[in-house]
């Protein structure tokens, strides 16, 4: 799902926005998509909707994956309103999807993983802004460890995990999308050096990488809420 940087002719001589201003943009972004999915999730829990993800639960799922290919791989050719209608779509279509965990797990344990996540991106989107060494390097692994846990993650599916095996994929999923979130940051500003001189392009490459960060997002808080979620039971 890489950006696609070729066939751009960069032939303005002022950038159309400022690094900073991109940034900014595309934390906002990634925050309302957020909100949404965490609203969308609280709603469809608490009301008859939860009945109705049940029941097409694989439309729904199927939907989002079509939204979130159309958006990695169609973005430049839509719209900056359409790109931006996608990514919101599909983070309402998440959380209704999530629903469940408000279900599974009590309050407490979700706002303390909220804030846990919070913690760990900052960290980390900090560590891919600043950092002067180049992690492009850490693509291709990081690409075979997300293999990896989706193979894991079925076969767990399909056959149950132990209550060890099950810590243990927790812990390097955390581990993967965390180093995720390192790479796709500095990846936002080697993006920004190829769109700067295009308003329209620059502002899709921001909800482009408004969704990259937000999947790293949710993904470490289900892997945090899992593992404390299991840290609970087991204390109980």
């Amino acid at each position: 799902m890489d950006y696609n940087y070729n066939g751009y002719d960069r032939g303005y001589t002022e950038p159309a926005m400022t690094s900073a201003d991109y940034m900014n943009r595309t934390y906002r972004w990634m925050a309302v998509g957020l909100l949404i999915t965490f609203a969308a999730a609280f709603v469809t829990a608490a009301t008859p909707l939860l009945y109705v993800v049940n029941s097409l639960y694989l439309v729904f799922t199927i939907a989002e994956l079509v939204l979130v290919y159309v958006l990695s791989s169609r973005v430049q050719n839509m719209s900056v309103g359409g790109a931006r209608a996608t990514f919101f779509a599909y983070a309402l279509l998440n959380g209704m999807v999530l629903s469940y965990y408000f279900l599974i797990f009590d309050l407490g344990t979700l706002v303390l993983a909220f804030l846990a996540t919070s913690l760990y991106f900052g960290l980390m989107a900090v560590y891919g802004t600043t950092t002067h060494r180049d992690l492009s390097g850490w693509g291709p692994k990081l690409m075979m460890g997300l293999f990896a846990l989706i193979i894991t993650g079925f076969v767990g599916m399909l056959f149950g995990m132990s209550f060890l095996t099950t810590v243990l994929y927790s812990a390097v999923g955390l581990v993967v999308f965390m180093l995720l979130t390192a790479y796709d940051t500095q990846k936002l500003s080697q993006m920004f050096s190829y769109y700067a001189y295009d308003g329209e392009l620059a502002e899709k490459a921001s909800i482009y990488g408004a969704l990259t960060l937000y999947l790293d997002f949710i993904n470490i808080f289900l892997y945090v809420v899992r593992l404390l979620g299991m840290n609970s039971r087991r204390r109980n």
